[in-house]
């Protein structure tokens, strides 16, 4: 959660949308919780004592506030999908800033691969995370608490019977989630694996026809492809255990209200209305649940990705400017001059300077990128001196 609140800066710029977002949410439950009262309304005051005015009257208000409800949501939709695109951009923006501060030792320690991924993938991750949270995972806890108010109102007993149901239910989704946020990171971790072993392949394709090593690369691809691909299938085994789950728990509670709410009305200590109330009340509490079940993975993906792309912004150069460093002006004069200057590969040792400026290192000591680099330079130039 640290990182996640490391980058609640890229939604500060939003915040007017972000208050309209909510505003709209707090006005959308209030509407969506009304429904149920006006359908209490319906059968205890109008089928039941035949009054067919107020049957209409209700209907008429049911429907008006339907309409005024869908227009809420457009509203909310479109505020969340501003913010979300915003931060998107904004984040990847200011992810890109960051990898141009980064020394050539940064760079060759963070892979191609992985930095896309970070860049696309886990930003489009935390785009839809931000989306989920100014829409139902916002919406869905103030209805579970609406809801409950209103089922306490309705019939205590019944709300204080349900109360197990509704404590264990929460515990499974918090189970849930937090099994699952770690299976996506390791998705996420595989796919920056594959998109490495894409990007040196399509980079070094030359080097690899040259070399004949195109079996070798099928192979380091099947390897990653196949390792990606047993991790979702994992983290989705996991998800689709939640939803059964959940719906048992909901079915349950319908039991419960039905049967002990319909002895209730027997008993004349309930009406009819309140009985058919309080089940309209407990589907509107577990149903988002439901589909805070569903959207579970976009949480828990996105706050894998939160993770990873902390970590690029709490990397430091290996380079750093000299404290009161002097910044040279547009028009200065060009010149660059070494001045007692090493040079070697990290961790490595051996070598000799040839007439004094020239390196050379051992073969053990160079990088196997910049050979490969060095290779693939030589081959182009002797293609273009015997085409």
């Amino acid at each position: 959660m640290r990182s996640l609140a490391a980058l609640l800066g890229f939604v500060r710029p939003f915040r007017g949308l972000v208050v309209l977002s909510l505003v709209s949410l707090v006005l959308l439950v209030a509407f969506d919780l009304a429904i149920p009262r006006l359908i209490q309304h319906i059968i205890d005051d109008g089928i039941r004592l035949g009054d067919s005015t107020v049957v209409v009257q209700t209907a008429l208000a049911m429907l008006l506030v339907s309409g005024l409800s869908a227009l809420i949501a457009i509203a909310n939709n479109s505020f969340s999908v501003r913010v979300g695109e915003g931060v998107a951009r904004d984040l990847r923006r200011a992810l890109f800033e960051k990898i141009q501060t980064w020394s050539l030792g940064n760079l060759d320690r963070h892979k191609t691969g992985h930095l896309m991924v970070r860049l696309t993938s886990d930003v489009s991750a935390i785009k839809m995370l931000t989306q989920i949270s100014l829409r139902i995972g916002t919406r869905a806890p103030l209805m579970m608490v609406g809801s409950l108010v209103l089922m306490i109102r309705t019939s205590p007993g019944l709300a204080l019977a349900l109360l197990p149901l509704l404590v264990v239910t929460a515990g499974l989704i918090g189970l849930f989630i937090t099994r699952t946020e770690p299976l996506f990171r390791t998705v996420q971790t595989k796919l920056d694996g594959l998109n490495t072993v894409l990007q040196e392949n399509i980079a070094g394709a030359r080097v690899v026809k040259s070399l004949v090593r195109g079996d070798h690369e099928d192979a380091r691809f099947a390897v990653a492809n196949d390792d990606m691909t047993e991790r979702s299938i994992r983290a989705m085994q996991v998800m689709s255990t939640m939803m059964p789950a959940l719906t048992l728990c909901i079915n349950v509670g319908i039991v419960v209200v039905i049967w002990s709410g319909g002895a209730d009305a027997i008993r004349g200590h309930l009406s009819v209305g309140q009985v058919v109330a309080f089940t309209n009340y407990l589907m509107t509490t577990m149903g988002p649940l439901v589909m805070m079940t569903m959207l579970s993975n976009v949480w828990a993906a996105g706050l894998a990705s939160a993770r990873r792309v902390d970590e690029v912004f709490a990397t430091t150069a290996d380079i750093q400017d000299a404290p009161g460093a002097t910044t040279l002006s547009a028009t200065a004069e060009p010149l660059v001059s070494f001045e007692a200057v090493d040079f070697s590969y990290g961790g490595s040792a051996g070598g000799t300077w040839v007439n004094g400026n020239v390196w050379v290192a051992s073969v053990n000591a160079c990088h196997r990128e910049v050979g490969a680099a060095l290779f693939g330079e030589l081959l182009e130039v002797i293609h273009e001196i015997w085409p």
